[in-house]
């Protein structure tokens, strides 16, 4: 079998997808990053397909190690995006090729099911409790909010602090003690407008919260974590088993929080999995874009013993998939299908297709119009 082509097409809700085509009839489905510079994945998606076309795509493990030590610096985000949808797409392959899904090459299942958590926002607390309670009523049992719908000083105020726990608070009486509330600061805050944050909202129970500072500095993440006993997570802007390394072994966070789509692919998902379990940490992974990259997370969770839950960003494929991954109860059947455990719908990708790019952006504080993190 060989590889014949690659094609990339920008998808709804910050996605792209990679089909790539081999001799033999067979294509196989990925999900590199895109978040507003698709156009440079896609770039170095075309650059690797020079390397790739007339190769046999299940020599993954060969592929994967070979187009990532070719690169001058091996943790730069917008190859391994581009690495991670080819390493999908030759495991779809290869799944197909054998009439297996993914999830059974890799050594089978450790469960029938996926919990999955949806999301809540707004910017009044009674906005942010109307849409949890809405989430929960579309059948999730958990959830996640961002509680800064604004910018936030380095150290801000009383009245900021009593806002942000308000938007929390409202969230944990609109949905009770049996839902589990996620929280994502978002890297919005500094590690001392962080802690202070976290001390107020101990009695409120998250589940964990996310990104409660910049990912760059292990030591700072550290600092957080041992002043609070909720546990903290972290992870969608890292890559490679490298990139987790210091956080794992430091133990700067409970739970982390790998992309499928520029961590490396599934393989190295289940790589960071592995020196994840040794340390007693979980793995919540990120995909807050398209169903392709919940699909593959999926498969990649499917035999980690320390999974602990999945973001449902993209949804279950509905329009895009010919079916649909199947949602019930707050969670996500374990695909039984070759592969992925899906096949794209050609009239469902052009009403899915991206029409216009856009560039990502940030926002500005009001009193002074400096950048602020978003």
């Amino acid at each position: 079998m060989k590889i014949t082509s690659l094609k990339v097409t920008p998808i709804r809700s910050r996605g792209l997808l990679l089909q790539i085509h081999t001799d033999e009839g067979l294509t196989g489905c990925g999900s590199p990053m895109n978040y507003e510079h698709g156009r440079t994945v896609e770039r170095a998606i075309l650059d690797m397909s020079e390397y790739l076309v007339g190769r046999d795509p299940r020599q993954l493990e060969d592929h994967w190690q070979s187009l990532f030590r070719s690169s001058y610096s091996r943790q730069m985000p917008i190859l391994l995006s581009a690495l991670s949808g080819i390493d999908m797409a030759c495991l779809d392959i290869l799944g197909k090729s054998l009439d297996a899904p993914v999830w059974r090459l890799l050594g089978g299942s450790c469960r029938d099911r996926f919990r999955v958590y949806g999301s809540a926002g707004g910017k009044s607390p009674e906005d942010y409790a109307e849409s949890a309670r809405k989430t929960v009523e579309a059948g999730f049992t958990a959830l996640k909010i961002t509680p800064f719908p604004e910018p936030v000083r380095y150290i801000d105020s009383p009245a900021c602090i009593d806002r942000v726990v308000a938007r929390i608070a409202a969230v944990r009486d609109a949905v009770g003690p049996e839902v589990d509330m996620a929280l994502d600061f978002h890297r919005a805050v500094s590690p001392p407008m962080a802690k202070l944050i976290l001390r107020e909202i101990e009695p409120l129970r998250p589940m964990f919260v996310e990104e409660p500072t910049h990912p760059e500095n292990v030591d700072a993440l550290l600092e957080i974590t041992r002043s609070t006993p909720i546990p903290i997570a972290t992870g969608e802007r890292n890559t490679t088993r490298w990139g987790f390394r210091e956080i794992v072994e430091k133990k700067a966070a409970a739970v982390l929080q790998p992309d499928i789509r520029h961590c490396g692919g599934i393989l190295e998902m289940r790589k960071i999995a592995s020196l994840a379990e040794i340390h007693y940490i979980a793995l919540a992974p990120h995909s807050a874009a398209d169903p392709v990259g919940v699909a593959a997370s999926i498969q990649a969770m499917a035999s980690t013993p320390n999974f602990l839950i999945q973001e449902y960003g993209g949804g279950n494929g509905e329009g895009l998939f010919t079916e649909p991954l199947v949602f019930a109860d707050g969670f996500l059947e374990l695909p039984q299908g070759p592969g992925l455990g899906f096949e794209i719908d050609p009239d469902g990708l052009e009403e899915f297709r991206l029409k216009e790019w856009r560039q990502r952006s940030s926002r500005r504080h009001p009193e002074d119009n400096s950048v602020n993190d978003i």
